[in-house]
């Protein structure tokens, strides 16, 4: 096979960058220079004229570094999306005019799948459950049924966004993650909110609340620690339930907010108790670079050749799960777990009991080694306290869930009735049609009892329900809380919905469909009106994605 290299340009925020790498994976050059704005956030046309100035003098230095010419390149690729619209055009513009004047084929990637895919060739990680993290993005992502799925990601604004403002908002510049981070080293805990709705983020009532710290004349090291650690806690946590999820045994850290120490320790802390391996790119490819673009667009080229210069347009809200990755070999590696444990999720582990003569599950939440204590044991007591009552309300709702024996405030831990039965994820893709269609009406019927009882489930996923005796069993309430606001509501179906994207995403949206029409029913007269509670999820759904600065 003859050796392919490409030449990669990434323009989706502040940084120009320019790789070049040949199809064996090695990285011949990878240069960029980056843009810092004398005051304020990234100004998108500023941007997009520092790359227009340094997209040619970086090709020529990458290829002087590489010790080629021009003429030696096989493939150019850029950056389609997602990212901050001048920029990717200008990147766009400029790998057309590239391609066009040496007469060479032009590929257009997907930024996000840049950083998984140059995480793995740096670190030899097969198939790790990603954390990818940056200005623009908070995403936990992994491979499953070819393609990229997006387990958890932002609900409002990323985490490198959030630490930005922060930093303008409180004077400490920009950018605000290496300041906080700093400062953080000397503060101490102040109470800040914590928010995961099920495999999702939200991080602007998080930054909103150490902004007023700030102006109520909290010490600035104390802000910096506990936003750090909070925030940190979150995505953490959010990637250790899709470790649970997914059974994984591999952690990826990438994206530019990978620079931080702490996050890194956390991360690695939590794979270690999940007996998978924490790997993490150098960190000249953790944040925007050319190299990992050219990469990706080797990849893309192998399995689908290059783009028509007429298909080469950008998408500025350009998905991870838009794409398919025929490349990507799922491992068959799995976490083994030790014999006492049934199961190891990310709240706590599942433990076989008795309770009198009865065979019992202990859900015990164990200490989370990666959080504080201070939010450790917070959390850990108030999501016990809160899932025992929240058992019993589904009980008188109509909905099946298991019995509960015991709570133990001091352990952390409920003793309730063993299930047996199978989880919805691993029988909802086998069954028959007919037997598929009434199994998802039943589900959303039993979702709308619960909303209709203001009783919001807060983790609904395919692993959460339980099918026993054709009754379905909800479990693990660990995330729970009373609301009866619509939008609460409608943030557990997205969680659902999104958990079935990862069972199968050929028919996932065909059976959330089914489950609206099951979720209405158990309305009866209340006229809920279906269209609007689709509108709702889609909006949810589509707020705040890819928010760049």
């Amino acid at each position: 096979m003859i050796k392919m290299i490409c030449l990669g340009i990434e323009g989706t925020a502040e940084k120009t960058g320019v790789g070049i790498v040949d199809s064996d994976g090695n990285i011949l050059a990878n240069v960029g220079n980056q843009l810092f704005p004398k005051e304020g956030g990234i100004h998108p046309r500023e941007a997009a004229e520092h790359h227009a100035k340094w997209i040619p003098q970086l090709i020529l230095q990458a290829c002087n570094e590489a010790n080629i010419t021009l003429s030696d390149i096989d493939l150019v690729s850029f950056s389609k999306g997602p990212g901050l619209g001048p920029g990717l055009r200008t990147t766009a513009t400029a790998a057309r005019t590239l391609a066009l004047s040496i007469k060479k084929p032009i590929i257009g990637v997907n930024h996000c799948i840049g950083h998984i895919e140059i995480g793995k060739l740096d670190t030899g990680a097969i198939d790790p459950v990603s954390m990818y993290v940056s200005g623009g993005n908070s995403q936990i992502i992994a491979y499953e049924y070819g393609r990229y799925r997006v387990f958890g990601e932002t609900l409002d604004i990323a985490i490198g966004n959030a630490l930005d403002q922060f930093g303008r908002e409180t004077g400490l510049g920009h950018p605000g993650g290496p300041v906080v981070e700093k400062l953080a080293k000397m503060g101490s805990y102040v109470k800040l909110p914590y928010t995961v709705k099920g495999m999702d983020l939200s991080f602007s009532g998080l930054m909103s609340a150490a902004i007023r710290k700030f102006k109520e004349g909290i010490a600035i090291e104390d802000i910096c620690y506990s936003f750090q650690e909070t925030a940190f806690s979150m995505l953490v946590e959010v990637t250790e339930r899709a470790l649970s999820h997914t059974k994984k045994d591999e952690v990826l850290l990438c994206g530019g907010v990978a620079a931080n120490k702490r996050l890194r320790e956390m991360l690695d802390d939590m794979a270690i108790s999940h007996f998978a391996k924490f790997y993490m790119p150098k960190m000249e490819y953790c944040g925007d670079n050319g190299a990992m673009i050219a990469w990706l667009g080797i990849l893309m080229n192998d399995s689908y050749g290059p783009d028509k210069i007429e298909n080469t347009e950008v998408i500025q809200r350009f998905r991870t799960d838009e794409v398919d990755v025929p490349w990507v070999k799922q491992s068959n590696s799995r976490i083994n777990l030790p014999n006492d444990i049934l199961a190891k999720g990310a709240e706590a582990d599942i433990l076989f009991g008795k309770w009198i003569d009865e065979e019992s599950i202990v859900k015990k939440r164990i200490p989370k080694v990666y959080r504080i204590k201070e939010i450790d044991d917070k959390l850990r007591k108030s999501r016990t306290k809160k899932e025992a009552k929240l058992l019993s309300d589904a009980k008188r709702a109509g909905v099946v869930s298991p019995i509960l024996y015991d709570v133990d405030l001091n352990e952390k831990s409920i003793a309730m009735e063993k299930i047996n039965g199978e989880l919805a994820k691993d029988i909802l893709g086998k069954l028959s049609i007919d037997d598929q269609k009434n199994l998802s009406i039943a589900i959303g019927r039993n979702i709308g009892l619960i909303h209709k009882n203001d009783i919001i489930h807060g983790d609904i996923t395919g692993s959460n329900i339980m099918i026993s005796d054709d009754k379905v069993i909800f479990i693990d309430f660990g995330l729970g809380k009373y609301s009866n606001l619509i939008e609460d509501k409608c943030v557990d179906l997205l969680v659902f919905k999104k958990s079935l994207q990862s069972i199968d995403y050929k028919i996932a949206n065909n059976i959330f469909n089914l489950v609206l029409d099951g979720y209405v029913s158990s309305y009866d007269n209340d006229n809920i009106d279906k269209d609007k509670i689709v509108k709702k999820i889609n909006e949810i759904e589509s707020r705040g994605r890819y928010v760049s600065h």
